[in-house]
């Protein structure tokens, strides 16, 4: 199988994404693990990638495009994989289907894992911190026993200023206006399947795998 697994942010994707890779046998492709890779590697594209890395600029479609297809031709990859964090843009999802049909293959299903927005805010807002021990605790999902106070070490818990409303917020308005061309370009090629990511981790895994037909 090879696919592609898209969600906002707290939308339970990563934990999606680690199930299905094992279930399925497959690599899963993270553009961040892929771009360590490279340039741990020192392939072609690793190299160009640091550089612009190294110079604090974002590194162009090009040797992005460029890296995914290095990563696709190994041997790995030869029975399907799992990409997960690109394409990010319809010019990057033209580019992928250009380098696929290069490379003799292509996607099978797009999955996309949906989840209200007031339960994104609900479950991104809801992290608190310990001071002390750095142990994690959630309001809704995962209290401490006592509000404010680490269980562990009696620490004092806070939120993290990434996981304040504002913030969190503004993270899901540029996610919506940078996917929702992205979930239209793989609607009209019959491609994205649409998961229900507001329910129990196990029922959104078969959703995942009756969408894909396993």
């Amino acid at each position: 199988m090879r696919l592609l697994i898209m969600g906002p942010p707290g939308a339970g994707k990563g934990t999606q994404a680690e199930v299905l890779v094992k279930k399925l046998e497959i690599p899963h492709i993270s553009t961040g693990d892929m771009f360590r890779a490279a340039i741990k590697e020192g392939t072609e594209m690793g190299k160009k990638a640091k550089e612009y890395m190294d110079a604090g600029q974002l590194v162009p479609d090009e040797v992005v495009v460029g890296m995914v297809k290095e990563r696709l031709s190994k041997e790995d990859c030869a029975h399907g994989f799992l990409l997960d964090g690109f394409p990010r843009t319809i010019a990057q999802a033209e580019a992928l289907e250009k380098t696929l049909q290069e490379l003799d293959m292509q996607i099978d299903a797009v999955i996309n894992i949906a989840v209200p927005r007031e339960k994104l805010m609900e479950r991104l807002t809801g992290r608190r911190i310990c001071r002390a021990c750095g142990a994690s605790y959630h309001v809704v999902f995962n209290p401490p026993a006592r509000p404010g106070i680490c269980d562990k070490c009696g620490g004092e818990l806070y939120q993290r200023d990434d996981d304040n409303e504002a913030t969190v917020a503004n993270r899901l308005d540029v996610y919506e206006a940078q996917t929702q061309p992205l979930i239209d370009f793989y609607q009209v090629r019959g491609l994205l399947r649409q998961i229900d990511g507001d329910q129990p981790i196990d029922k959104v895994l078969s959703d995942i795998l009756t969408a894909i037909g396993k």
